[in-house]
């Protein structure tokens, strides 16, 4: 066992990755010269490119097909030289163009592009390559009829998915509708109750004398025009009721009630009214009352005791 552990120490050792090691550490092993030089190599200078040309060259035969120019297709053409550019200034070169200018990146992209179609087009006329889509033109599905079967079934779903969800919003939207209209009509009725209890308050106290509050939702009557009726019946609608009348004749017209029949300088001196005969007893007597005709002749206690006591 002891010497496998001492065949086992060196591994450990190998197995030591130096770049386990912090900083401080590194540190110190380079104060105590423990680093050995050639670990790290400082370069001078640039790398130099290689320029391999017979070797790019080689590899471009390789790459390269001797195929018709039908199956290839390329073209290489400068720009179409345009007379007039941008406000009426002649267009630069295709080496005058600032890269960083978009609209004249575009532009030359533009004009390189149509200058390609103006040297091909005759060329593929002339090969008899058909350039237009015929009217008849039919063209194979790249999907299967089952898989666009599956797409529209799916659209089909999203589609009622987002209609459904729509309705909902509409439904809820409506709910919130039917709530406040619900609590404008209860705020409403509330507010003609106490507009009618306040009209009897008024009715009750004499203060107004229409009833047309207790006709609740009927539709008025028609009233003639200001020309149409006579003047009768114009002033038969101005003067008050009878019950107007006899409540007025009654109660009065309102103002201060308390302290109405209390006398007053001109009622004290007024004696029109004063009667010496009732005030000093000499008149008629009223039932009831001793001295007068007809005095009450009920006997007394002690008297209707003896009356009693006899009965029995």
């Amino acid at each position: 066992m002891l010497h496998h552990e001492d065949e086992s120490s060196p591994e450990s050792d190998s197995d030591f990755d130096a770049s386990e090691l912090t900083d401080k550490e590194l540190q110190e092993a380079f104060s105590q010269g423990k680093l050995k030089p050639g670990l790290n190599v400082v370069l001078e200078g640039k790398k130099k490119p290689f320029n391999d040309a017979s070797g790019l060259k080689q590899s471009l035969k390789d790459l390269k097909n001797e195929l018709p120019w039908v199956e290839r297709l390329d073209v290489t053409v400068d720009p179409v030289a345009d007379t007039t550019g941008q406000n009426g200034q002649t267009d630069p070169n295709t080496s005058d163009i600032n890269a960083e200018d978009d609209f004249q990146r575009e532009m030359c992209f533009y004009r390189q592009a149509q200058a390609a179609v103006l040297y091909s087009l005759p060329r593929l006329r002339k090969l008899k390559v058909a350039t237009k889509r015929p009217d008849d033109y039919f063209a194979e599905m790249a999907k299967t009829d089952q898989h666009m079967q599956k797409i529209r079934h799916k659209l089909q779903l999203k589609q009622a998915s987002m209609e459904k969800s729509e309705k909902a919003k509409q439904l809820r939207a409506l709910r919130k509708y039917g709530k406040k209209v619900q609590v404008e009509v209860l705020q409403k009725r509330q507010k003609e109750k106490s507009a009618m209890m306040t009209q009897i308050k008024k009715y009750q106290k004499g203060l107004s004398d229409k009833l047309d509050f207790l006709e609740g939702d009927q539709t008025p009557k028609k009233t003639p025009n200001k020309t149409g009726g006579s003047a009768a019946a114009q002033k038969a609608k101005n003067t008050p009721s009878a019950k107007r009348r006899y409540k007025d004749q009654k109660f009065g017209f309102g103002g201060k009630k308390k302290g109405s029949k209390r006398n007053t300088k001109e009622s004290y001196n007024d004696v029109s009214g004063f009667r010496g005969s009732v005030a000093h007893g000499k008149g008629p007597h009223r039932p009831g009352k001793k001295g007068g005709k007809n005095a009450n002749k009920r006997p007394g206690k002690n008297v209707r005791q003896k009356m009693k006591s006899k009965r029995r």
